[in-house]
């Protein structure tokens, strides 16, 4: 038997490999030329190009194969996220902007093709700058004139790192340049190693907890006894016993267990008390929620290292604890638009986010780029919303974004939850004591439901059904607006003026309230987003124009924006759901001074709007935005880019994936944020550069009303450049945990101490805390959870004094490994443990328990005469 299935996997493989001959054949015969055989290369030639905010890039492409590119029949498509210079370009092609990211270039008609072994440079000019890897283009792929439905992928491209000032800088003036090891270094200074034994015992940091003597050693023999009112709870935690220690503890309500659940009226619902002795465990709460905190709080007190398997028996720490959250909602916002992301991802965040004490999912599905959830009723929204791909039909799917290329299977671009998938998730959260908050991304950002209700008029209309075909539409065919998104999208908007799109908005509410229902659970919130309509959408709008001569209180386009938010708002109310939106979705356009500016609108003031403000850019002049919209009596929660925007890159490198036109947000940004005087701590603007209390002059300060209305914190990933599971949680993990001990823990000492130079060295101080307990405790924790999570493991600090190296470690706990031959080191290589003599150039990296490193750093020994040259100079 087993020479037979040797045979027949041999048959197997034979036959696959002859099929990918066949298809490389294939497509070498089906078209004039191989695309695979095309190599190429981006690099940036230089920012500030011609003295403008603007930069040069170029595409090398070097011809492989045996043929010759053609010098006409073609296309090549690509996505690059900045707004690209049009016409003829260097390399005798033309280059044209699509729609959204998507670009073309053709060849000119004097183009003579690329013989084999030739290469052809192309020259692109873009607006702003470009500083790491992810500005580059993607999802490069052609397409033949004889076969204008297929696109081939460019598979053969690499991206050239930036080295010199000219590339790397943004403009005149940039003072950041590349992060250096010597940079790291400096900023690792302060940071003091604290024996793992003297850290606090629980994160995110407790009300109180006080010391016990003795421990407590668990092993699956213990029972659990309950009060009835806590038997989920109960329940929950032999579910997570069963995990350490491979057996499921008893339940009973006997009250003599060794793990006793007691119901105590007196604590508020997230409020619990833990205490361990020698002898039992006890965790009093009012209800499961209380509850449930303590049961991660006792988790926290297991050692990392138990996470990896089954244990014969887990020892605890004597200890009795006192807790409460400060913020009641404790948010994330998840990006599944721009970027899918599937079922299995969701649920290993939901397990992160419970473990950190956040409540709160709020699930952005969709925007221009994608729908993501299955409403049975309107198909198109999955069938064509929920696909990315080339073709010349747009009622089939929608054009490639951000790099997902031309198929519409296997790429990040395509996907969505069926029904069953998503009650499978709003059942999971439900059991972690998190709410789910639906996003209905409208009326901008909304290309996905627009386009895919437009796939619906069509199909409908050829079937002579006018109207059905008219019931959900969403854009009017007579509507001559123009205008540009920030994504460069010109049909992604909502027509607010006609009465389908009300419709739609209903239906899709209605279904998504029954999979509530049907996960046992209410639908409270839906968020209805509202930022970044463009300007001049609506302005020619027939439908439009007609409302406004009717409803003479919508004076000018700007007027819809509230007749839109108003009518959603009694459409939710009358379902009894909130309405929450981005901050634009509570503010007005007006004039201050003849100058157009805009304010907290007081017409929704009163209808208990949830608003989550995202603009605190700092140095962008709207810091104070969100202690405006909080003061005029709006529910705010702190979503700032500048500390919460876990897409922004954690620092300036051009291998550090992600966003900065916020800024860099590394795992401090959110640790340090002061959520009630977050002007306090802000230290740099958007562009690295230090900042000064002046700059917060004249700002509004939050007022105790504002107080009282500033709900929760919220983290953010937008997923633009985040197209899979590890980038996911590369860019989450660690910020996540800034964000849950902000949200979770009382005001720190340092928040509150007014001498600035007290304050910052209890914030040191604090900050070396965080620091082990993340290095130490919970990374390598999250190291063996579920598998292990893909977190950021920091690069080494490294210095090289008079021929003598010194590094550290952003988080002390990983061990630095280095080498001094010119390879990369690795788990054999030597651990850093003190200062050490070198000469030459040294390459060290950061590894964690289980053996995973950071990228690797160089630094150079200089000689000593060099040094001596220098200091002449």
């Amino acid at each position: 038997m087993r020479s037979i299935l040797y045979f027949s996997k041999k048959l197997t493989i034979g036959c696959w490999l002859m099929c990918m001959a066949l298809s490389v054949s294939a497509q070498e015969t089906s078209v004039p030329y191989n695309a695979a055989q095309l190599r190429t290369t981006w690099e940036v030639v230089e920012n500030n190009h011609q003295g403008k905010t603007e930069f040069l890039s170029a595409l090398t492409f070097v011809n492989t194969g045996r043929t010759a590119l053609p010098a006409k029949g073609w296309q090549l498509y690509f996505n690059f996220i900045r707004s690209v210079n049009p016409g003829r370009v260097k390399g005798n092609l033309e280059v044209s902007h699509i729609n959204g990211d998507l670009y073309k270039l053709v060849p000119a008609a004097d183009f003579a093709g690329v013989a084999p072994g030739d290469s052809l440079r192309v020259e692109l000019v873009g607006d702003a700058w470009a500083v790491n890897f992810t500005d580059a283009p993607s999802g490069l792929y052609m397409v033949w004139d004889q076969q204008p439905e297929k696109g081939y992928s460019i598979t053969n491209y690499s991206i050239r790192p930036s080295t010199q000032p000219k590339q790397y800088l943004r403009f005149p003036g940039d003072k950041t340049g590349l992060i250096t090891p010597v940079d790291i270094y400096n900023q690792n200074k302060t940071t003091r190693d604290i024996p793992a034994a003297s850290l606090p015992p629980i994160f995110p940091s407790p009300v109180s907890y006080q010391a016990g003597t003795g421990t407590f050693t668990l092993t699956s023999a213990a029972g659990i006894s309950t009060d009835a009112a806590l038997q989920q709870s109960a329940d929950y935690l032999a579910g997570e016993l069963a995990r350490f220690l491979g057996k499921r503890p008893a339940i009973d309500n006997s009250g003599n267990s060794a793990i006793r659940f007691k119901v105590d009226a007196a604590l508020a619902a997230p409020a619990y008390e833990l205490e361990i002795t020698s002898q039992n465990i006890t965790i009093s709460a009012s209800s499961n929620e209380g509850a449930f905190y303590a049961i991660q709080s006792l988790n926290s007190l297991i050692t990392p290292v138990a996470w990896a398997g089954v244990q014969k028996s887990i020892s605890m720490p004597a200890l009795q604890v006192k807790d409460a959250p400060r913020f009641g909602y404790r948010a994330f916002m998840i990006d599944v638009a721009r970027n899918f992301h599937s079922k299995r991802d969701i649920l290993r965040l939901l397990d992160v986010m419970a473990t950190y004490k956040l409540n709160v999912l709020h699930f952005h599905l969709n925007d221009d780029e994608g729908w993501r959830l299955e409403i049975p009723s309107l198909p198109e929204l999955t069938q064509v919303g929920g696909k990315r791909g080339h073709s010349t039909d747009p009622d089939l799917c929608l054009p490639p974004s951000y790099g997902s290329g031309p198929d519409t299977a296997n790429n990040a671009g395509t996907g969505y939850y069926t029904r069953q998938d998503f009650i499978e998730i709003l059942k999971y959260a439900t059991a972690r004591h998190i709410r789910v908050i639906p996003e209905i991304e409208s009326p901008g950002h909304a290309r996905a439901a627009v386009k895919s209700m437009d796939a619906r008029y069509n199909r409908l209309m050829k079937a002579g059904n006018k109207e059905a075909a008219e019931e959900y539409v969403l854009s009017e065919a007579a509507d001559k607006s123009e205008y540009r998104s920030v994504q460069y999208w010109n049909d992604n908007v909502m027509n607010v003026a006609l009465p389908s799109v009300y419709r739609f908005m209903d239906k899709v509410v209605d279904e998504m309230q029954q999979m509530y229902k049907e996960a046992g659970i209410e639908l409270t919130t839906v968020h209805m987003g509202g930022d970044e309509v463009p300007g001049g959408a609506w302005e020619k709008s027939p439908a439009c124009l007609a409302l406004m001569e009717k409803d003479k209180s919508i004076e000018n386009v700007n007027d819809l924006w509230y007749y839109y938010y108003r009518k959603l708002h009694t459409m939710l109310k009358a379902k009894g759901i909130q309405l929450a939106g981005w901050e634009e979705a509570g503010m007005r356009k007006t004039k201050i001074n003849g100058e157009n500016a805009s304010i907290p609108n007081p017409d929704f003031v009163n209808d208990n709007f949830q608003i989550n403000v995202w603009n605190n850019v700092i140095g962008g002049g709207a810091e104070d935005l969100a202690y405006r919209m909080a003061n005029a009596g709006y529910k705010v929660v702190l979503s700032g880019v500048s500390n919460f925007y876990f897409d922004m890159a954690y620092m300036k490198s051009f291998d550090e994936p992600g966003f900065y036109w916020g800024g860099f947000v590394d795992v401090d940004k959110p640790f340090y944020f002061i959520p009630l005087d977050y002007y306090k701590n802000s230290k740099v603007d958007a562009t690295g550069n230090p900042v000064t209390p002046e700059l917060f002059v004249g700002k509004d300060r939050l007022t105790a009303y504002g107080a009282s209305n500033t709900i929760g914190i919220q983290g953010l990933l937008w997923s633009e450049t985040v197209n899979n599971p590890q980038r996911m949680e590369y860019m989450i993990l660690p910020k996540l945990l800034g964000l849950a001990e902000r949200a979770w823990a009382q005001d720190p000492a340092w928040a509150t101490e007014k001498d600035a130079a007290k304050s910052e060295k209890m914030y040191e101080e604090a900050w070396s805390i965080f620091a082990n307990v993340l290095g130490k405790r919970e990374l390598p924790r999250l190291a063996y959870m579920n598998g292990g999570y893909n977190y950021r493991i920091p690069t080494a600090g490294a210095v090289i004094e008079n021929g003598v190296l010194k590094a550290n470690v952003q988080l002390p706990g990983f061990v630095i490994r280095y080498t001094t031959d010119g390879k990369e080191p690795s788990l054999k290589s030597k651990a850093y443990t003190g200062p050490v003599p070198v000469t030459g150039k040294v390459k060290l990296k950061v590894f964690d328990v289980r053996g995973r490193s950071s990228r690797s750093v160089e630094v150079k020994a200089v000689p000593v005469t060099e040094l001596k040259t220098n200091n002449l100079k």
